[in-house]
């Protein structure tokens, strides 16, 4: 018991300063759900996107170039999300990438 509770304290301790600073994964999943999922799907024009496709060095990068559609448009532009808003979703995508302890999709 007492070896699991450290197990757990450690991933916690571990896992915070993953996300990105400032920003709620509560808050991004809302916003991948609501702006970015309508073309981010199955089927959709810009293709699966969810947290597992990328690492967290590779989400950091991506929204450190703050470019989108491939490079040809400036991330957020299309979606009209403020700079706090894109926090919030670099916080669930970098939170959730595939070698986080938390891997997840955005579901919905």
């Amino acid at each position: 018991m007492r070896n699991t509770l450290f197990t757990l304290l450690a991933m916690a301790a571990l896992a915070a300063p993953l996300s990105a600073k400032g920003g709620s994964e509560l808050k991004g999943k809302f916003y991948i759900l609501k702006q970015c999922k309508p073309c981010h799907a199955e089927g959709k024009s810009g293709g699966v996107v969810t947290p597992l496709i990328k690492t967290q060095a590779q989400w950091k990068a991506y929204f450190k170039a703050a470019k989108h559609n491939k490079g040809t448009e400036k991330l957020g532009a299309h979606t009209k999300l403020t700079p706090a808003q894109l926090k919030d979703v670099e916080a669930f995508m970098v939170a959730h990438a595939s070698d986080s302890p938390q891997p997840m999709t955005c579901g919905g």
